[in-house]
């Protein structure tokens, strides 16, 4: 069966900078795949290229057998392949709905330069619907940048879910969510994705989310794919323990989540 999304050889160099060296992934149709990796490790770096934010120095990109290797991003989206940051990229001036509206807008191919609520009572039950499927539903007419850090990374989603996606790229989707709320947060999130059919592969540096929900694991080190199968295998393997589980352990104990 021809993979949903496959990279060839993918590479990108900044200068003399490697940051993604013959990356080879295929993920297959409704996978939850988790990507683990340190700091500078090219978990970005693949995601961007993937997305059309960065163009690949080398190598292939095929979305369900076709090339889309140096598509730009509003391309790559209106294909089906939708992403998230780890910063949500949301409106802070405007109220929860209008942000809803607005990505409404766009991937109603109104031009980039108009980010303005597309209003009218089928686009606002349209809008009502994303919320309350996200459960923001109450904070409907609070202005995003008053949001809690959990609730505004929801809505990143919520909006990055606009346009019927096929695939999802999710950055670090439980950063700003408490400990107590994350694991139930994930869950719903991902029981929507699921509901929807939608592939997901999501960067995390949390390795209890990742060992939770993640039905397969790929670990970056260095710009290459240092192990990728299994959760139980990939997370218990060595190298991943000394090279990505390591410094993951000491940057949360240093505070720097």
């Amino acid at each position: 069966m021809t993979p949903v999304l496959e990279a060839r050889g993918l590479t990108k160099t900044f200068g003399a900078v490697t940051a993604a060296d013959d990356i080879h992934v295929a993920v297959a149709d409704g996978e939850i795949v988790g990507i683990i990796g340190a700091n500078g490790a090219g978990k970005t770096t693949f995601v961007n290229m993937v997305t059309g934010y960065l163009k690949p120095s080398a190598g292939q990109i095929l979305y369900r057998g076709t090339d889309i290797t140096g598509r730009d991003s509003r391309e790559i989206t209106k294909l089906g392949i939708h992403r998230s940051f780890q910063i949500a990229q949301v409106f802070p001036d405007i109220t929860v709905l209008d942000n809803v509206l607005v990505a409404l807008g766009v991937a109603g191919d109104l031009p980039r330069t108009i980010f303005k609520p597309l209003r009218s009572p089928k686009t606002e039950a349209a809008a009502d619907e994303i919320i309350a499927r996200y459960g923001i539903g109450e904070y409907r007419n609070v202005k995003a940048g008053l949001l809690p850090q959990g609730v505004r990374k929801l809505l990143d989603i919520a909006m990055a879910m606009v346009g019927d996606p096929k695939i999802i790229l999710l950055d670090e989707p439980t950063s700003g969510v408490s400990a107590d709320e994350k694991l139930e947060a994930m869950r719903g999130l991902l029981k929507v994705l699921k509901d929807d059919k939608v592939t997901v592969l999501f960067v995390e540096h949390d390795m209890e989310i990742v060992g939770e929900f993640a039905q397969r694991v790929i670990a970056f080190y260095d710009g290459r794919i240092l192990a990728d199968g299994k959760p139980d295998e990939v997370l218990s393997d060595s190298s991943v323990r000394e090279f990505v589980i390591g410094p993951e352990l000491h940057r949360r104990s240093a505070g720097k989540d």
